[in-house]
């Protein structure tokens, strides 16, 4: 695919690919609506030209599930009610499981830290910061806390 050189990854993903989850909301690298994790580790694919991430493994939200078998995150986000509006919930989900592929053991705390740079108009992180601690569990093989 031929992009111009100033498009940005969300903006080749969403437009010329055709994989919508990454949203576009504030198009500054501030809010994490559009999180994908590029070579294991979350980034803004707003403030990231396609360029720059020709050659590397991008992961988007619709790469996370496997046909009809959610991701962990996905399905304790479900449980635990973390979306309102759901507009950024992509984004979180994202960034909650590159989070968690470096922190399997996170306390909440740390969840609260490490999930910082991504935000949510509706509020729900009372929701996202049990639903992570679900996640952590049920990706080391342990049963999910209902």
């Amino acid at each position: 695919m031929n992009l111009e050189p100033r498009v940005t990854l969300l903006d080749a993903l969403r437009d010329n690919l055709d994989i919508t989850g990454a949203k576009r909301v504030c198009d500054r690298g501030v809010c994490g609506a559009c999180t994908v994790i590029m070579d294991g580790k979350p980034v803004y694919a707003c403030n990231l030209l396609a360029i720059q991430a020709e050659g590397h493994d991008i992961v988007t939200v619709e790469g996370l599930s496997h046909g009809d078998q959610l991701h962990p995150v996905m399905s304790a986000f479900i449980e635990h009610d973390a979306q309102q509006c759901g507009f950024c919930t992509p984004g979180f989900v994202v960034a909650c499981t590159a989070f968690l592929e470096k922190h399997p053991n996170p306390t909440m705390d740390e969840i609260e830290e490490g999930l910082g740079g991504n935000l949510c108009r509706c509020g729900t992180y009372a929701g996202i910061r049990p639903a992570v601690l679900e996640a952590a569990k049920a990706m080391k093989g342990g049963k999910a806390n209902a």
